[in-house]
């Protein structure tokens, strides 16, 4: 079934990326935090927005924080990582996401 059949706007997936999967993001699970990737454009309420509407759950706080591009070389050539943009999404009690299944 196509995410408009379901109920789901498609711009909900549009805003939220990725689940940030790191050691420092499963540390932040444990305080009911739980870390993604999103467009640089989102603002806060939007994400609030998308991530109650697609994981049904109550979002109690967003942070967002931008980790700018990296200067890297690649193959011996110089380039620039993207920036890329993150919020932190505190959910209210006893609601939870487990982000290592899929949406």
């Amino acid at each position: 079934m196509s995410p408009s059949k379901l109920g789901y706007d498609s711009q909900h997936y549009d805003i939220i990326l990725a689940p940030v999967i790191t050691e420092k993001a499963t540390m932040a699970s444990e305080a009911n935090q739980v870390i993604f990737k999103v467009r640089k454009d989102a603002t806060k309420p939007q994400i609030k927005a998308a991530v109650e509407r697609l994981f049904d759950v109550k979002v109690a706080a967003v942070n967002t924080l931008i980790r700018k591009g990296k200067r890297k070389l690649f193959k011996g050539t110089r380039g620039v990582q993207s920036d890329v943009k993150k919020a932190v999404v505190t959910l209210a009690e006893g609601h939870k996401i487990d982000v290592t299944t899929g949406l």
